[in-house]
């Protein structure tokens, strides 16, 4: 699948959700949920349910609205469900890769959908190697799907019984004839609530997901445990001695939607914090603050807040860009930010601007934006980044550049500054991203920021590494 633009963001993999609800319309509260999680995943969406004794499955390539309609969802009848929206990590864009996988198990199937990245999956293929049903994806969520297909039991044993051999970061569910599961890692590095709905509970990526199902939120999925949802509760095992916490810190800077909570918080206003934050670190004179939406609004209205310098919206985004399968020709691939974002010319012109963005990671969009905004007349573009320069990449779930990519890892911040055309740059602090979160700093995932990485990492880390190993299977 193409980009439209030469995309400089980090990436999350996925989102999940699982619901049990004997007696509502299962597939289409599915859907809604995984509408309220696209912005964790746009390459493919999927949807799996229980139904008399059967496991039926729907996924595609495309976003949610794209993969479902009104016929394909009143075929999806049951009483549980589970689904997946997806962003690769591991394994290419196609139809094979899309979720829920499945696999076959007994006398039927279990279906399994994956948020987070694994970094033993060398180690986990060669255990499923001798299998009579060949892997036919190329990611680290089938294999796991495979490890539960190939032990007896019931589903909730068989999930406790091969969590221990998963390392990574993985937040998943998974779906038989009779049974809806629900696991987190030991670290808890990707996001999994629990979530009370009438008739029944859910689990789901993010509460916005709860909120646009009519689900009261009961609590997160704890670190290490494996739940089984039923109509009637939850019943849950510590399969895993659960670590110290470890949540992906940018979950709180730029993945979760702004109106989900983490730990209890509202993620908006940690985003308006850190724009706080920045502010004290970070001052400048100028005429305007500036969000590059939708990520560095939050930030910007804290920092405009703080500063006492008037916020204004200066940049309009185009909402319904995205990941196509139709390339931009060259000289719109050259300009590729305008096909995202356009600027007020009649707001910018004279203006010294405080624009505020998330984070940099290759450098290449930020380089475009400060050229964008100089050519609508701004007089000074100050960069100002809510979070810590990214230096390192991530093996647990986002899709990240290598490390020779990512422009803070060879270059100081006046030389980005410098490369970028900015009058000025600044990023926020550990200290102060901490103070924003309102958490201990050992208390989430920074390693893209400080090398420092809790998780054991692979010695293979493309992204493509299995692309070779899954015979006929094209990709896109």
């Amino acid at each position: 699948m193409s980009i439209w633009i030469d995309d400089d963001s980090p990436h999350d993999e996925c989102g999940v959700v699982g619901i049990v609800a004997p007696g509502r319309d299962i597939a289409r509260l599915a859907f809604f949920a995984l509408h309220a999680l696209q912005h964790r995943g746009q390459e493919s969406a999927g949807i799996a349910v229980a139904d008399d004794g059967h496991v039926l499955v729907q996924r595609d390539l495309g976003l949610v609205g794209a993969v479902f309609d009104e016929a394909s969802l009143r075929s999806l009848g049951g009483h549980s469900a589970i689904g997946h929206v997806r962003y690769s990590t591991t394994g290419s864009n196609k139809w094979e890769n899309a979720q829920p996988v499945t696999r076959n198990r007994g006398d039927g199937l279990v279906a399994l959908g994956h948020n987070g990245n694994l970094t033993n999956t060398d180690d986990l293929r060669r255990i499923v190697a001798d299998d009579p049903q060949p892997l036919q994806a190329t990611t680290d969520s089938e294999i796991i799907a495979a490890l539960l297909a190939r032990t007896p039991g019931s589903l909730f044993d068989a999930v406790a019984a091969n969590i221990h051999l998963l390392v990574g970061a993985f937040s998943a569910v998974a779906l038989s004839s009779d049974e809806l599961i629900a696991f987190r890692d030991a670290h808890g590095v990707r996001p999994l609530v629990i979530g009370a709905l009438d008739g029944g509970y859910c689990v789901a990526s993010e509460t916005c997901a709860l909120d646009q199902i009519g689900a009261k939120l009961v609590r997160e999925v704890r670190p290490g445990e494996v739940i089984r949802l039923t109509a009637d509760g939850i019943e849950s095992r510590q399969a895993l001695a659960p670590a110290v916490s470890r949540m992906c810190v940018f979950e709180h800077i730029y993945f979760a939607r702004p109106d989900s909570l983490l730990d209890g918080r509202n993620v908006w206003e940690q985003r308006r914090a850190m724009g706080i934050e920045l502010a004290g670190e970070a001052p400048v004179d100028a005429d305007m603050v500036v969000g590059l939406p939708d990520s560095g609004t939050p930030a910007a209205i804290g920092y405009a807040f703080a500063s006492g310098i008037p916020y204004s919206e200066a940049v309009v985004r185009n909402r319904y860009v995205g990941r196509s399968f139709i390339q931009p020709d060259q000289e719109l691939r050259k300009n590729g930010v305008k096909l995202k974002f356009n600027p007020l010319r009649e707001i910018i012109d004279g203006k010294r601007l405080i624009v505020v963005d998330d984070s940099i990671v290759r450098g290449t969009t930020t380089q475009q934006v400060v050229a964008m905004l100089r050519e609508a007349g701004a007089a000074e573009v100050h960069m100002r980044i809510s979070s810590p320069p990214i230096s390192w990449p991530c093996f647990y779930g986002i899709d990240m550049p290598s490390r020779q990519e990512l422009i803070a890892s060879s270059h100081s911040i006046e030389q980005v500054a410098a490369m970028t055309g900015a009058t000025s740059l600044a990023h926020l602090s550990l200290d102060g991203l901490e103070r924003a979160i309102g958490s201990p700093a050992n208390r989430f995932c920074r390693a893209c920021f400080t090398g420092e990485y809790a998780i054991p990492v692979p010695d293979s880390t493309t992204k493509l590494r299995f692309e070779d190993l899954t015979a006929g299977a094209s990709s896109q």
